[in-house]
């Protein structure tokens, strides 16, 4: 509205305020920031009515939720059903790790509900118990994880016939409690630099498992403090050679280890076993560090579907080198971080709920001699949870792709799928449980004191979660892991190679992101041009073309100098923003393809709301890498921010029920301000009142 009413008088108040909502399309001119008077208050609440989507909870919630919806709300009523079995806010850690057992013994053999059925067949519903039992406990979650995917998870993976049968009835039923023994003490992410030795002797028919030094304590290892009495051990074999050399590496394996008595429960000779004590969260969950001294197990116990040993000691694979068979080992272990990325988002989801559901019941401060407003009317606590609220459909979307692409793969064993999947799943799980971390923090702060009260959950799910951010796989490494295939993937385009399937954008094309931008569509700032998918979609992988080129040629100019690896960490910021903004982009075009085809229309344009906040407030958060190369001129960029604050007002406006659609039971909320009523009485009655 430049130029016109520049100077409006008191009795075109009503008249303005209608005008800049009615023409929002023409001009986007936010709704007032300051409201002085009782009829302005007035005029908000009615603008805020009027364009309200109407939001059927129960359809929405159908959609997102799907099939495995049953299972879950089985597991909750299971549990708000044994008072005995739920986590008081302060317990000791010993206590608490006895409580998990419990919890997990009756989930399996009370509930009947038994993961380990779903973790090769029915992926995407074990994922759905990963992530209910972690609503209960996040201790259950994660020892849930190591009994089920990890423990069990190997030995049905990288195992062959004999394994199974031997070992799935025990790992099924708990009878066989095991671990995971892969991070070291001097070695977590670098798995190929793992010590610890698995060398075979033949006259025995043995592998002699051995801790060379104490740098190769295996470190961190849940269920080993108390509970487990198998563990998967991660070693280099060696076998016995005629040369100088007297031994030959070949390569990291896995192998079964007993490490207590199936009956006494008592540590088996030559195992040591330590409890690596109290630690920031999980603890429910008994880490541990072990330590091997000439540890013998059968032959058999070599875990051999990549490799194998005969009994006269000779070493046999299906594929040729070293690195291609921890490659295959490596890529069946997966299922870790794609249980990790959907488990954060359902963290993200629970204090999403409480922090909005908080800030819609909170009132303070208003006009005077008016009531108090909700904080959730202020466009300050809009900028903080809204956006944060897209945030968590747009992940939610793309983790059940990730689930979905994970499960055909397991079906198919397609080699592209697998290759997809691996890449997809260490970016997510790094985007996403980085994006969580951060928006525990702020959500904690969003409900201000009340927030610090242990009750109600913040602090609990923050010191619970944080680790998220460093087990399978720490994110900085992971992020390097997608940002090597995009190199790859880049070079292969000039070589006519095949892209994964999350590379069919740059494939079909990434010249024409590459290309100058159009003077003319930078400028472009009408409501329907930024709320096209068309624009959202292209800006993101705008912005990641041109990071991976960059990037290529600056990786080109520092290798000369500083060879390979000092050139890649000369340029490992621009490396990891290249990944980030491939992640970012592949979540957008997930949550864009999910509002296409949701079926019910109310629905759809509720997700239509959320997708363009979420796509426009990314947009705006790296407005600077747009400026820079011209490709949203400055009023663009002014349009932008100004639709950004409109959609978070509009989306304040069906927060309730977007949260709501989580379908979060108020005793998995668990938080007092969070109860869908009362729930200042709900909080006076825990302190006492």
């Amino acid at each position: 509205m430049q130029g016109q009413d520049s100077n409006p008088t008191a009795g075109d108040d009503h008249r303005l305020a209608v005008r800049r909502i009615q023409r929002l399309s023409l001009h986007l001119t936010p709704i007032p920031r300051s409201l002085c008077d009782s009829d302005e208050l007035q005029m908000l609440r009615c603008s805020r009515g009027t364009p309200k989507l109407v939001v059927e909870t129960s359809n929405l919630s159908d959609y997102m939720r799907g099939k495995n919806r049953e299972i879950q709300e089985r597991i909750y009523e299971y549990f708000n059903s044994k008072p005995e079995l739920q986590t008081p806010l302060e317990i000791s850690k010993d206590d608490h790790r006895e409580l998990c057992m419990r919890q997990l013994v009756g989930l399996v053999r009370e509930a009947g509900i038994r993961p380990f059925r779903y973790v090769v067949d029915e992926p995407a519903k074990y994922f759905a118990v990963l992530e209910a039992v972690g609503s209960v406990d996040m201790s259950l979650g994660i020892k849930t994880g190591v009994q089920y995917s990890l423990w069990g998870g190997s030995v049905v993976n990288l195992g062959t016939k004999k394994h199974r049968d031997k070992y799935y009835d025990g790992i099924d039923s708990l009878e066989y409690p095991g671990c995971f023994a892969m991070t070291e003490l001097h070695h977590g992410s670098n798995v190929q630099g793992l010590q610890t030795t698995a060398t075979f002797d033949p006259l025995a028919n043995e592998f002699i498992i051995n801790t060379p030094n104490d740098g190769a304590i295996k470190w961190w290892i849940g269920n080993a403090a108390v509970h487990g009495k198998f563990a998967t051990v991660f070693a280099k074999l060696l076998l016995p050679t005629h040369d100088i050399k007297g031994v030959s590496d070949m390569g990291v394996h896995a192998f079964i280890v007993p490490i207590r008595d199936l009956k006494t429960h008592q540590t088996l000779p030559g195992v040591e076993i330590h409890d690596c004590g109290q630690k920031v969260g999980l603890n429910g969950v008994d880490n541990g560090a072990l330590k091997f001294s000439s540890v013998r197990i059968p032959r058999d116990n070599l875990l051999n579907r990549f490799g194998d040993v005969s009994r006269d000691g000779k070493y046999t694979s299906s594929l040729p080198t070293k690195n291609k068979r921890f490659a295959a080992m490596l890529g069946e272990l997966v299922g870790g971080r794609v249980g990790l990325a959907y488990s954060s988002v359902g963290v993200l989801k629970i204090s999403t709920t409480i922090a909005i559901r908080y800030s819609l019941l909170r009132q303070q401060f208003g006009p005077p001699k008016q009531p108090e407003i909700s904080i959730l009317d202020y466009q300050s606590h809009q900028h903080k949870l809204m956006p944060m609220l897209a945030s968590t459909y747009a992940f939610h979307f793309a983790t059940v792709h990730l689930v979905d692409n994970y499960s055909e793969m397991k079906r198919s064993h397609d080699e592209e799928l697998i290759a997809d999947v691996h890449v997809l799943s260490a970016g997510l799980k790094a985007y996403v449980t980085s994006y969580t971390a951060k928006a525990l923090s702020i959500c904690r702060e969003a409900c201000g004191g009340h927030g610090y009260a242990a009750v109600n959950r913040f602090g609990i799910l923050r010191n619970d979660h944080d680790i998220f951010q460093t087990f399978e796989g720490d994110n900085t490494v992971l992020l390097q892991q997608v940002a090597a295939d995009l190199l790859k993937q880049y070079k292969e385009k000039f070589q006519g190679g095949r892209f994964t399937v999350t590379w069919n954008y740059l494939r079909e094309s990434m010249n024409a992101y590459l290309s100058q931008p159009n003077p003319v569509t930078a400028r472009w700032e009408s409501e329907d041009h930024l709320r096209d998918p068309k624009f959202q979609l292209d800006a993101f992988r705008y912005r990641t073309s041109r990071l991976l080129q960059s990037v290529a040629v600056r990786l080109r100019k520092h290798s000369k100098t500083l060879g390979g690896f000092g050139a890649w960490n000369r340029c490992l910021n621009h490396l990891l923003t290249l990944a980030e903004s491939h992640i970012e982009s592949v979540i957008l075009s997930k949550f864009i393809e999910a509002v296409e085809i949701c079926p019910d229309e109310n629905s759809r344009a509720a997700l239509k709301l959320v997708c363009d906040l979420y796509a426009l407030d990314r947009i705006w958060k790296d407005i600077g890498t747009y400026r820079n190369v011209d490709y949203v001129a400055p009023n663009k960029a002014k349009a932008i921010h100004k639709l950004t604050e409109y959609l978070s007002f509009q989306v304040r406006n069906i927060a309730r029920e977007l949260v709501d659609t989580f379908d979060l039971p108020d005793h998995v909320t668990k938080a007092p301000i969070a109860m869908k009523s009362e729930a200042y009485s709900h909080y006076t009655q825990y302190v006492g009142f």
